[in-house]
């Protein structure tokens, strides 16, 4: 269970702070919800059942897991889906489920498809880009949360993190935007 100003991961939504646990009548029942305020929307109110399942609001990770997701990247990916309607419906199944895990491994196919997909003098399908793109606001918005860093900063970071932890593969690469320093 949460508590009051706890930030949590609500599902396709992002960051939320828990601003209130109250009882609500919405279908004739009366259940206990957590109120919350999305920080990309902090004009919105999100109404989530306490009883809800994990799969829809979790806690952020920690600095530490935020470390260990970046390094175990290279090992992360989800399959490529050929057929346009099957991917986009497992696709968005991931960016609502909100597993850091599968979002980073989501954002790795959709990254390797596009630079194949421009190797062959081919467009990127617009769905897959809205799909990679909100799957970057989310997992983004969670890693600059937990460092304290803008969420553009976050793609340089990593970068920084895989070329430390892995010198060899970084040969040959042109160099990445200054990386924050993170403590």
């Amino acid at each position: 269970m949460f508590a009051i100003n706890d930030l949590v991961m609500y599902g396709s939504t992002g960051v939320c702070k828990i601003v209130d646990i109250r009882s609500e009548s919405f279908s004739g029942t009366a259940r206990d919800y957590y109120v919350l305020l999305p920080e990309s929307d902090p004009k919105a109110t999100i109404f989530c059942p306490v009883d809800a399942p994990p799969s829809r609001i979790r806690r952020l990770l920690s600095r530490e897991e935020v470390f260990e997701l970046v390094h175990m990247l290279p090992e992360e990916g989800v399959p490529w889906i050929e057929g346009d309607a099957e991917r986009r419906d497992t696709y968005r199944t991931i960016l609502k489920k909100g597993s850091h895990r599968e979002l980073a491994g989501l954002i790795k196919t959709l990254h390797q498809h596009r630079q194949a997909r421009e190797k062959a003098g081919r467009k990127f399908h617009l769905a897959d880009e809205r799909i990679l793109n909100q799957a970057e606001r989310l997992l983004h918005g969670e890693i600059a949360h937990v460092l304290d860093i803008q969420p553009d900063q976050v793609v340089p970071f990593i970068v920084g993190e895989l070329r430390m932890a892995h010198p060899e593969t970084a040969a040959g690469e042109p160099a990445p935007q200054e990386a924050p320093a993170i403590d």
